[in-house]
């Protein structure tokens, strides 16, 4: 995974003497997951989807075509050969993802949930994913390790989320968490900064390549 997430920071790496760049990884990230779902994309899909400009976006896709990852045409563009090989091994980590309601453990109006794969020994306190969520403008992240059917705070044997049954069923059915996978939840008061919090946060703890006891 380490050589993946060197593959897509490289996406977002400034070339000189180019303008300061206003995307970065989890927006790389973003647009090789619309890619994987529905194939070709068109510049303006995102635009909506990632909340750019039309220049950035030209960048964006510009740098995804130096490095190998797409190809274009006047149709749109689509992942090349390359980029189909790390969206896949990405996709084998970061298994599914939900919006799930305010409740008593997240932290903000609107709040997405990222599922990483038996990724529990990288985890620390939650406090990297914490930073990771607020870096990209929202309220902050909670981070859950699943285990026998249960979620825990690192650090904690309580079951966190007991209170909030429905949540918890719903996280249950939509994610099909199994044991040792790590559950982040992006809380914002905007949709889309939820949902890149959750996955920068995400990013940072398969790109740290830490093991914690």
């Amino acid at each position: 995974m380490h050589q993946v997430i060197n593959a897509l920071s490289r996406v977002a790496q400034r070339y000189a003497p180019s303008r300061i760049l206003s995307f970065d990884l989890v927006h790389v990230f973003k647009t090789l997951q619309l890619m994987g779902k529905y194939g070709r994309i068109s510049r303006t899909i995102l635009v909506h989807e990632l909340g750019l400009g039309e220049g950035s976006i030209k960048t964006l896709v510009k740098h995804l075509k130096m490095n190998g990852l797409v190809e274009t045409s006047k149709g749109g563009m689509w992942m090349s050969d390359k980029g189909l090989k790390l969206y896949s091994k990405f996709s084998d980590v970061v298994t599914s993802e939900i919006n799930i309601p305010e409740c008593s453990f997240n932290v903000g109006k609107y709040n997405h949930v990222v599922l990483l794969k038996n990724k529990a020994s990288e985890i620390g306190q939650g406090i990297e994913q914490r930073d990771a969520a607020i870096k990209m403008g929202a309220n902050g992240a909670t981070t859950l390790l699943y285990e026998d059917g249960k979620f825990y705070m690192p650090g904690k044997n309580q079951d966190f989320v007991k209170t909030d049954k429905s949540v918890q069923q719903t996280m249950i059915e939509k994610l099909h968490p199994e044991n040792k996978d790590v559950i982040i939840i992006g809380s914002a008061e905007n949709k889309r900064i939820a949902e890149f919090a959750a996955k920068n946060a995400a990013l940072i703890t398969v790109s740290e390549h830490k093991r914690h006891f």
